[in-house]
């Protein structure tokens, strides 16, 4: 099992690198040409969500893209710092209009990964949050 690990600073301008890269791993690993399109749609997804995700929670730990090559198939896993206790943590009112314009973001993010991605899973924890995401790859498919 081949692993490739990214770790970026919560910002934006990031999320293109992270695109760029996961297509040409998986690429490599053995991932359709014509899925490679939608591999990087979301992971640009995912990682637009944990940065949102850091902004809104002021974190400032970086976001981690775990690129995985097993034998039949390849993983993207994308985690944020954000633990699963992290609900609201104010009852300011214009506090919680931008908690709940931000969590209507993430339903709409997840909602386009799940449209983009056919096995993907979305876990929180006291470790913060990862969405998985997995596509078959072609056997022994190593391009130089």
């Amino acid at each position: 099992m081949a692993t490739v690990e990214l770790r970026f600073s919560a910002l934006p301008e990031h999320v293109r690198t992270a695109r760029l890269v996961a297509a040409a791993v998986a690429r490599r690993a053995g991932v359709d040409e014509a899925v490679l399109d939608e591999v990087r749609l979301a992971v640009g997804e995912a990682c637009s969500r944990a940065v949102g995700l850091h902004e809104s929670h002021d974190i400032n730990s970086p976001v981690r893209v775990l690129l995985i090559e097993d034998e039949k198939k390849f993983s993207i896993e994308v985690g944020d710092g954000v633990n699963g206790d992290s609900g609201a943590h104010g009852t300011d009112q214009a506090e919680g209009a931008a908690e709940s314009d931000a969590e209507g973001e993430d339903e709409m993010g997840l909602a386009v990964i799940s449209g983009l991605v056919d096995d993907v899973e979305v876990t929180t924890g006291k470790d913060g949050g990862m969405i998985r995401m997995t596509w078959p790859t072609t056997a022994g498919a190593v391009l130089p």
